[in-house]
């Protein structure tokens, strides 16, 4: 099977060169291609995948195609990149036309991330804890802080059972922008409080009506 994607990526490489040049390495059980460090294609099970976006979306409406689905934590997560087919390859023109959109969207995207901050760039949180947040659909600054720590949290705990109050205190302190140590004496309470109410309800069996 690596055989079969080195060679897919070796034919991409070829088809796909007035791209720019194109590096791959290893993600997700597959392989990513990436011109300049943007990732616009993903190789997997010795098939391409193209990142989907609003220009391909036409294409992709009238010629449906599988979307990548890669296991995460024992669960499967569709990614937003669709199969090249054969009928796709033989169409080189086409081809080259979408994945350079792939890569046109795939660049802004990148821009814009950059021009605001991320999670992980927040007091208290790291690349994980990003990647936790991304998953419970809190994919941004903006967004935890609109939620609010307790939400969140309760996000992160349908994914990790096992995450406390450390985590919750972190993302308070991230949305007030400081350390958690530094919170206020009684946000901090509350913040416990709230916790071990959770905590112990979570604990309670259900009652059966």
């Amino acid at each position: 099977m690596k055989d079969m994607s080195y060679r897919r990526i070796y034919e991409s490489r070829e088809c796909l060169s007035t791209l720019g040049t194109i590096r791959h390495r290893a993600l997700f059980g597959g392989y990513s291609l990436a011109v300049d460090d943007t990732v616009f294609a993903m190789v997997a099970k010795g098939e391409l995948y193209l990142r989907a976006c609003e220009k391909s979306a036409e294409y992709c409406a009238q010629h449906p195609a599988p979307f990548l689905t890669i296991m995460k934590r024992g669960r499967p997560v569709l990614l937003n990149y669709y199969r090249v087919d054969e009928s796709l390859w033989q169409d080189r023109e086409t081809l080259m036309k979408l994945s350079a959109w792939s890569l046109t969207a795939a660049w802004k995207e990148k821009m814009q991330r950059l021009c605001k901050p991320r999670l992980k760039d927040m007091p208290n949180l790291n690349f994980q804890l990003e990647m936790l947040l991304w998953e419970a659909g809190v994919p941004d600054v903006a967004t935890l802080k609109k939620l609010g720590a307790k939400a969140c949290w309760l996000r992160l705990r349908t994914i990790n059972t096992h995450l406390g109050v450390n985590v919750l205190m972190a993302l308070a302190g991230a949305i007030e922008g400081m350390h958690q140590a530094a919170l206020p004496l009684q946000l901090r309470q509350a913040l416990k409080t709230w916790h071990t109410e959770f905590e112990a309800e979570s604990c309670q069996p259900q009652r059966i009506t």
